[in-house]
């Protein structure tokens, strides 16, 4: 194929498309501000689920195809940074969820032993970010791509460069595209020595300033959490820390007396719709928008680069 493509944007949605890509014959070069291990990517706890994001109706088929690659990947979770792990989803019911939730093996009504307030019970990828990342910049240099640290400041300097440009810059699109539609909801975490929990936990109420949450990795319990719409800050708040410590802890007693190893916080990409669309710009190149997955970035990643990267394909 041997067509150039430039990918600005490192986080868990370029390397993806980037990777999908390269698969595919073109030669891919990623452009990015701030090497992966920096993105908003990599402060996610992250459990798939189709969290924060629209249009539902494509966000199903996109969860589920990204679903079954994460369970592939999940055979080499050292390598990958996949895992599949069971857990409860507090107060929310089968019946409430898409149809998409038709599809997802062994998802039931939680027992009232797994949990007391009644909910749904999994058992579903959890991806260590840092790891996943370091996966997927490996297979791309092994599929030919590249990656450049290079801070883009408009989209006609890939162009310039390079016959497609697919724009993976997440919240960096308000300004770039500009979309103003594209918003913060800030999401703050603690990490903490993981006192023995092997199953992860969720209670988001709907679409809640301070849900709770907790995710056991291989060298960490991560806590959670905030979805602060149209906050900006990225430094953590030691309040609001000791609140997610708290609401975590009446769940699981033992978390109060964890060690903290660290705070982190992200800012997701939150738009009305996901937009996956295809622009043939006035110099005869294609730019192809792939932005504004708000929480569920590393849920829908491979069946949106599918998406993406078949936008490409199709124009040729």
């Amino acid at each position: 194929m041997d067509t150039e493509v430039v990918v600005v944007g490192s986080g868990v949605i370029g390397l993806t498309t980037a990777l999908t890509l390269a698969r595919r014959g073109y030669r891919v070069r990623v452009w990015t501000r701030e090497p992966a291990e920096e993105t908003t990517s990599a402060v996610a706890g992250a459990l798939w689920w189709p969290y924060r994001i629209e249009p539902e109706e494509r966000a199903g088929p996109w969860s589920l195809e990204s679903l079954a690659e994460y369970v592939r990947l999940a055979g080499r979770p050292e390598e990958t940074g996949v895992r599949m792990v069971p857990g409860v989803h507090e107060g929310v019911r089968p019946g409430a969820l898409g149809a998409w939730s038709r599809e997802v093996p062994g998802l039931r009504a939680a027992r009232e032993e797994e949990c007391p307030g009644g909910g749904l019970w999994a058992r579903l990828p959890l991806v260590d970010m840092p790891v996943h990342l370091r996966w997927l910049t490996d297979r791309l240099a092994e599929a030919g791509g590249t990656v450049e640290r290079r801070e883009v400041r408009a989209l006609d300097e890939a162009s310039a460069r390079a016959p497609v440009v697919v724009n993976c810059t997440g919240l960096g699109a308000r300004s770039l595209v500009p979309d103003p539609s594209v918003r913060p909801v800030r999401g703050q975490l603690v990490l903490v020595e993981n006192p023995g929990i092997d199953t992860w936990y969720v209670a988001t109420e709907g679409h809640s300033a301070a849900p709770a949450y907790f995710f056991p990795h291989p060298d960490r319990l991560v806590l959670g959490g905030t979805a602060e719409e149209d906050a900006w800050s990225t430094e953590p708040d030691p309040a609001i820390a000791a609140a997610i410590v708290r609401r975590c802890a009446r769940v699981r007693p033992e978390i109060a007396g964890a060690r903290i190893l660290g705070h982190r916080v992200g800012l997701r990409p939150a738009r009305s719709a996901v937009r996956i669309e295809a622009e043939r710009r006035a110099d005869g190149s294609l730019l192809v928008h792939h932005y504004g997955h708000g929480g569920a970035g590393v849920t829908v990643a491979w069946g949106c680069a599918r998406e993406a990267a078949d936008l490409v394909t199709d124009a040729g």
